[in-house]
């Protein structure tokens, strides 16, 4: 397999482990955008605004990765302002704002989608989407991963994202569906 140098716009330390992990094999390296404001009304949108703002070197990829939660009976929100949803954005403000939303909720059913956008030095760009659907349970659980994963319990399985180990998440994450389609646009 040939290594390809993969310029990602984020500072997000968690997202660039996941973009790591999942896409080993080739040089995956982070990368801060500047000016860049978030405030599309698609994930799409976000993604493309974000890749379309680095420089990439001769042999580079760039990519750019929006994501968040969507809740059913919020009407789909936090959607693409989940990482702006509380203040300051810790993983605990996030999950306790969510869960005092939906405390009188009985349907809590969600989605976390992400879509990535990938750059070709030539100015091409393509986004790749996955989504993974379940639920929002009613406490905090787990230490691992971030952002809404204490309280996201995927279909299917009776722990949550941050409980999960690093390789049973990306397998059936979100982002892991997208990293995975995008790999196949890479030829990996």
């Amino acid at each position: 397999m040939k290594k390809t140098k993969i310029m990602v716009a984020t500072t997000n330390r968690h997202k660039l482990r996941e973009i790591g992990q999942v896409l080993r094999g080739h040089r995956v390296k982070g990368h801060r955008v500047i000016g860049v404001r978030e405030n599309g009304r698609t994930f799409e949108a976000n993604a493309i605004k974000k890749v379309k703002a680095l420089k990439l070197g001769t042999g580079e990829i760039g990519i750019a990765d929006d994501s968040g939660l969507m809740v059913n009976c919020l009407g789909g929100k936090p959607g693409v302002r989940s990482a702006r949803f509380a203040s300051p954005p810790t993983p605990e403000n996030l999950c306790s704002k969510l869960l005092q939303l939906l405390k009188n909720c009985s349907a809590r059913g969600a989605r976390f989608v992400c879509v990535i956008a990938v750059k070709w030095p030539s100015g091409r760009i393509r986004t790749v989407r996955g989504v993974v659907a379940g639920r929002i349970i009613r406490e905090m659980r787990g230490r691992r991963g971030f952002g809404y994963d204490s309280v996201f319990r995927p279909c299917g399985y009776k722990k949550t994202f941050a409980e999960m180990s690093a390789s049973q998440k990306n397998r059936l994450s979100h982002r892991g569906r997208a990293l995975r389609k995008l790999k196949t646009i890479l030829g990996a």
